[in-house]
């Protein structure tokens, strides 16, 4: 066969087959297994979100472009953190005061410091209380070290400082076993690991003039573990948990919004 005919041969078929390939359907990319299975179903369910939209940018957009500025003298606050934040219906809980939630289930503060210009920033608080870290321990978006996830805690509390908003940290809450549904969510989350990350919290408000507030000390109870009567799945609070934190949660605003600017 000439020389000629052989090469277009050779072109035609290899052109084919990128033709062929493309018209496959994509191949999800494959998440390894963490060995809980509940945990396992929820990363597999939001690979799309992984890819797509990491930061969660599209779950408040239009809420946060439809939200007025905040009036003269308003002291404007947003809670900002997972599921323990997104639940919390704060005008049930602080009737009459300007408290914005921005707390998305489930993330992780890898996520977090992706959308804190736009849900945070953007909506000129004077303050921002976060209450993050125990979906990091968890592995939510893949198993991340402590040194990784207090970097995010400082890099969310530069990006405040540096635009005039006083930060409020809280503690990673415990968590218990006392239930079925709640064994796995413990597994999850090893005591130890909490209570390393809320010492280093602790210490880095201390360093920084940042208001701490310790939600874990009134929740916790004589085993090291979350009182029974505040969660029945042993990580999100009932209404019991979220009524113990209100006055908390009120008392680290007052303290962080009669702080000097930063």
């Amino acid at each position: 066969m000439p020389y000629r005919t052989t090469m277009r041969l050779t072109c035609t078929f290899f052109l084919l087959g990128l033709t062929a390939l493309a018209q496959q359907p994509a191949q999800s990319p494959s998440i390894p297994p963490t060995g809980f299975p509940s945990l396992d179903r929820w990363r597999a369910g939001n690979v799309a979100m992984y890819a797509d939209d990491f930061g969660q940018l599209s779950r408040y957009r239009e809420a946060n472009a439809t939200l007025a500025p905040p009036a003269a003298g308003e002291n404007r606050v947003v809670f900002f953190g997972d599921s323990i934040t997104d639940a919390w219906k704060l005008t049930e809980y602080f009737p009459g005061k300007p408290y914005v939630n921005r707390g998305i289930s489930g993330q992780t503060t890898s996520q977090m410091l992706v959308r804190f210009h736009q849900d945070v920033i953007a909506l000129h608080p004077k303050a921002v209380v976060i209450l993050a870290g125990t979906n990091d321990i968890a592995g939510n978006t893949g198993p991340i070290r402590d040194e990784d996830i207090e970097a995010n805690f400082a890099s969310l509390a530069d990006i405040a400082r540096a635009n005039q908003v006083q930060v409020v940290f809280s503690s990673i809450l415990p968590v218990h076993n006392y239930t079925e549904r709640s064994k796995e969510p413990f597994a999850q989350r090893p005591p130890a690991r909490i209570a390393a990350l809320n010492d280093w919290i602790k210490d880095y408000c201390a360093k920084n003039g940042t208001v701490y507030l310790d939600y874990f000390r009134a929740m916790v109870d004589e085993k090291g573990l979350l009182k029974r009567d505040l969660a029945e799945d042993g990580l999100h609070p009932n209404v019991v948990g979220y009524k113990l934190m209100v006055p908390m949660a009120d008392a680290a605003i007052m303290k962080a919004l009669s702080s000097p600017k930063p």
